[in-house]
């Protein structure tokens, strides 16, 4: 598949407006990660529990993604975007005027899933403006609105050290309202398929047909490992090497880098090589790269690696949804609010077991070799699948 001719095959103002809405949606919804050593020293919490309160806003993000997906389906994309955006100001401000309890910081968490939600009217919104063949780069750039990490990453440390944590949540609506004002000029509904006769209103339907479940557990593991590294690694420099907070954030942005720029690529090799060979090649090196970390090395060597592992992440993202819209086009919004809480319950699997393990072991080895190990039995069954699906398929998403 070539570039040529990308630009007239769709919408690109709506285009624009995916990746809008993603972008600061995914910055909201990561904000307490980037914020997590100035909370966690705030509120004198222990390692078990800063792992939970940045594993909780992905769990939130899961279950508003499944409300939103099929809500998405059912009045448009649009219209959807519109209502999610304006509700994620509840958190925000929320935190800027409460959050004094470790408590009320895990309620707060549990509703910036509602930015988290974003997957359910970005990526439809990209994917049904594109023919198949331009889907994968279509999605990949609507995806790589998780650069709204990196984002995080940089600024809350900065802001913080003037205006203290609370103060981030209450600047952080300055940008959501710009972005909801972005969104509503240039977002375009996008025709919808017509469902198919007999199928249910209900998402979870999907999950007797085999291949959503795999969809579902292979971003599990793609998305969770990113969101969940990206909310993580601002506590782990911090604890791992001493680092200061803003310092922290900067290293942990510079790995988020990797994983949000390099999905679009993910996308585009998908569209030419095939989704699960760039899906297997993507885990395969992540669980390499993620061992290496077990071994705790000094600071330079966990940067690198942690920054390839993160690419690797990346890629397989939109490796992921290189396939969705192809297998289920009818229930775009529905199947992407699916995969999308599945890949909210990687993110809160993830820091949540760093945390634990970090807790009761007092190293950060066994948390790495555990997640090291789920994505390599990730990739091995990638391997598998792909056999079958190139197949029984009927279109060439597999070979």
């Amino acid at each position: 598949m070539a570039t040529k001719g990308f630009r007239d095959a769709g919408h690109t103002p709506s285009l624009v407006a995916a990746l809008v809405h993603f972008d600061v949606s995914f910055m909201v919804w990561v904000l307490l990660g980037a914020l997590g050593a100035y909370v966690a020293s705030d509120l004198n919490l222990s390692a078990a529990q800063k792992g939970l309160m940045v594993a909780v806003p992905p769990l939130g993000g899961s279950a508003f993604r499944l409300l939103l997906g099929t809500l998405a389906d059912r009045v448009g994309v649009r219209r959807t975007g519109l209502v999610t955006m304006g509700l994620t100001l509840v958190p925000l401000t929320w935190g800027w005027l409460g959050g004094g309890t470790y408590s009320q910081v895990l309620g707060i968490g549990l509703l910036l899933g509602i930015a988290g939600a974003s997957f359910a009217v970005a990526l439809p919104l990209a994917s049904r403006w594109y023919p198949p063949e331009h889907q994968g780069l279509a999605l990949g750039i609507a995806g790589a609105g998780n650069s709204g990490t990196l984002i995080a990453a940089l600024a809350a440390p900065r802001l913080a050290e003037h205006v203290g944590w609370h103060g981030v949540f209450g600047l952080a609506a300055i940008p959501v309202s710009l972005a909801w004002l972005a969104f509503a000029l240039l977002a375009k509904e996008p025709p919808r398929p017509k469902p198919a006769l007999g199928v249910s209103a209900n998402p979870f339907s999907l999950l007797h047909d085999r291949d959503a479940r795999w969809l579902c557990s292979f971003y599990l593991v793609t998305f969770g490992g990113f969101v969940g590294l990206a909310s993580y690694l601002p506590i782990f420099f911090v604890d791992r090497f001493g680092l200061t907070k803003v310092t922290a954030g900067g290293f942990a942005a510079l790995c988020a880098v990797a994983g949000s720029f390099l999905r679009p690529l993910g996308g585009l090799l998908s569209d030419r090589l095939g989704g699960t060979r760039v899906l297997a090649a993507a885990l395969g090196g992540a669980a390499v790269l993620l061992l290496g970390v077990a071994m705790l090395p000094g600071l330079p060597a966990t940067v690198l690696l942690l920054f390839a592992a993160m690419g690797a992440f990346g890629m397989g993202n939109g490796s992921v949804f290189q396939l969705v819209p192809q297998r289920f086009p009818a229930r775009m919004g529905a199947m992407t609010g699916l995969v999308g809480a599945a890949g909210g319950v990687g993110g809160f699997l993830l820091p949540f077991a760093l945390g634990s393990l970090k807790g009761s072991t007092g190293s950060f080895t066994a948390g790495f070799a555990v997640v090291a190990l789920a994505v390599a039995i990730a990739s091995f069954c990638v391997n598998r699948r792909q056999r079958v699906w190139a197949t029984s398929w009927d279109i060439e998403v597999a070979v």
